[in-house]
């Protein structure tokens, strides 16, 4: 695959996707860029903002295995991962294989799960592989965490530890769709049964599963200058040294910042990464990675607000 099929794959995701989850472009380009950096996504918004139904397209255009785990008070760490279960026929135990055991899973309203359970996917998202009652089992090269969750009910939820926030590629803020982009929806839905799921409409299979891998060694082969390399080092390490943040980004998240600026790069077109491609990327990196200080949160500062400060006093390479 070169990059001028890299880019018609990409246009044809896009274009499946997009005829059913309306005014939401610039979310869709960054879920493709968690795809092909092998990363995981945060999505956060209100209800009633598609996401749900973005992971849903997304696994009717990607021909791999879909599971989804509807996180609730309750749910424990079996359900999410399985159980051994005692088979008096054969006297032994048997593996019952829980919903990880898939190639794109969505975590619906992650944080709804108490932490033990939130915590059973730790190992899954860092090394692809779970471990049940002592033995290993691998989830595949292919494995990519979705969840998403709502900032507005705070009642009943679970704020999500840093060490898992860390596994996340990137936390997208979902917002509402623009004017014309909920007129469009209306409209279409008008000329609909009123009992009818626009969402369910079959989408065209667009990406397999070699498909999928031909993409990923596509990005795999562009390379970053050492100039970009030491920028993305520099913003990292300014949020170490900022008094407005309690904890900055750690090197994991350097790296996984460099990966997703690779794969935007190949989507892009180029075979090279510029320093626009760390700036886009940088705030949806790393916005969940922090922990701001007592004096930023009194000021009612976001992370997004600190971090587009930083970005206006590093100097980026020219």
């Amino acid at each position: 695959m070169d990059l001028s099929e890299f880019q018609s794959l990409a246009a044809d995701i896009r274009g499946e996707i997009g005829s059913v989850v309306q005014g939401q472009d610039e979310l869709i380009d960054m879920l493709l860029i968690s795809l092909f950096a092998r990363g995981h996504c945060l999505l956060e918004g209100p209800p009633g903002t598609a996401k749900t139904l973005l992971a849903r397209c997304l696994a009717q255009v990607v021909d791999l295995e879909f599971g989804r785990v509807q996180f609730t008070p309750d749910l424990m760490p079996s359900d999410v991962l399985g159980v051994n279960l005692f088979n008096f026929q054969t006297n032994a135990f048997h593996l019952t294989k829980g919903p990880v055991f898939t190639d794109i899973l969505l975590a619906d309203e992650i944080n709804r799960a108490p932490p033990k359970t939130q915590a059973s996917l730790l190992q899954a998202m860092n090394e692809r592989e779970v471990t049940i009652d002592g033995t290993s089992y691998p989830l595949g090269g292919d494995f990519f965490v979705l969840a998403t969750q709502n900032p507005i009910e705070q009642h009943g939820t679970y704020p999500l530890p840093e060490a898992q926030l860390d596994r996340f590629l990137f936390k997208i803020l979902v917002d509402f769709p623009d004017r014309q982009a909920e007129i469009d929806i209306l409209t279409r839905n008008a000329g609909l049964p009123l009992d009818a799921d626009s969402g369910r409409r079959e989408l065209r299979k667009v990406l397999d599963r070699a498909t999928l891998r031909a993409g990923h060694e596509l990005v795999d082969s562009i390379r970053l200058d050492g100039t970009i390399i030491t920028y993305i080092v520099d913003l990292l390490r300014a949020t170490r040294n900022n008094g407005d943040i309690q904890h900055g980004a750690s090197t994991r998240a350097a790296d996984s910042l460099a990966r997703a600026v690779r794969a935007r790069a190949a989507l892009e077109g180029r075979d090279y990464a510029l320093p626009d491609d760390v700036q886009m990327l940088f705030v949806p990196a790393l916005r969940h990675r922090l922990v701001l200080g007592p004096s930023a949160e009194i000021e009612g500062r976001r992370p997004d607000d600190v971090l587009e400060a930083i970005i206006q006093r590093v100097d980026a390479p020219r």
